[in-house]
């Protein structure tokens, strides 16, 4: 039981700006901490999604709406996953070996590449969002949970076993291997089911779209692999945004 409550408390430490006293922080209670992420953002879209709905019925229009709704997700998360996100992108996108690419990414600054790929990713979510926020209340309720909760899915395949680290220090040393497959699957498929319900009428495109976001997390963690040697928290953030933005971009499409 301690385990489970320090990795709950490191998950949500990790994925969100929820005020809690951090437990024992060590490997078993990281994965414990990614096996749980997905949960974590399945209760992060819901609060999203739940203060958009009310904005909405305040009679905000849907583009403003789905801008306070992807904001929102941004403070409380601290921003932490765009940088992430701006750092890796800035490191691949400089062609240089492991070492050059790494020391890029622990830099400080952001280049061009990361301030593009933070843009588009913001800007696609804020559009796909805008659709969600067009339709019934419970499609909508399902959209944002399942977008928010498919990038924290993520990183917990992101972190299975036989995905190295690429320092041997950090965030990606503690997590990188701590997840077994069979949880992973099951995170898969809940996420898949909530999805069912943002499309309806068609409810087979929900998991479609958490596939799909699911897949470019995967093949970007697996670049990262080979031009790094392993994963960081650089590349753990870059996942999450990126699954979570093709999520959106797949769920708006239904």
């Amino acid at each position: 039981m301690k385990r489970l409550l320090d990795g709950l408390r490191l998950a949500l430490t990790t994925f969100t700006v929820a005020p809690i006293r951090a437990g024992r922080v060590d490997r078993a209670a990281a994965g414990v901490a990614m096996t749980l992420a997905p949960l974590i953002g399945g209760l992060l879209g819901a609060v999203l999604a739940g203060i958009g709905l009310a904005t909405r019925a305040g009679g905000a229009s849907p583009l403003l709406t789905a801008a306070v709704t992807v904001a929102l997700g941004v403070l409380l998360t601290r921003a932490l996953h765009l940088d992430g996100l701006a750092d890796t992108v800035d490191g691949l996108g400089s062609y240089r070996g492991a070492e050059g690419a790494l020391a890029i990414m622990k830099r400080p600054d952001i280049g061009p590449f990361g301030v593009a790929a933070v843009v588009l990713a913001l800007l696609i979510q804020v559009a796909a969002a805008t659709t969600a926020y067009q339709g019934r209340w419970p499609a909508t309720l399902a959209t944002v949970v399942a977008a928010v909760a498919t990038g924290r899915l993520a990183v917990t395949l992101a972190c299975r076993r036989g995905v190295p680290a690429a320092r041997p220090e950090g965030l990606g040393a503690l997590v990188a291997g701590t997840v077994t497959w069979p949880w992973a699957v099951l995170g898969a498929v809940l996420v898949a089911t909530v999805a069912m319900f943002a499309v309806p009428g068609r409810p087979w495109l929900g998991p479609i779209a958490v596939c799909a976001g699911l897949g470019a997390s995967v093949l970007l963690v697996r670049h990262a692999t080979r031009r790094l040697g392993g994963i960081t928290g650089d590349v753990l953030g870059a996942a999450l945004e990126l699954a979570t933005t093709v999520a959106y971009i797949g769920l708006a499409l239904g």
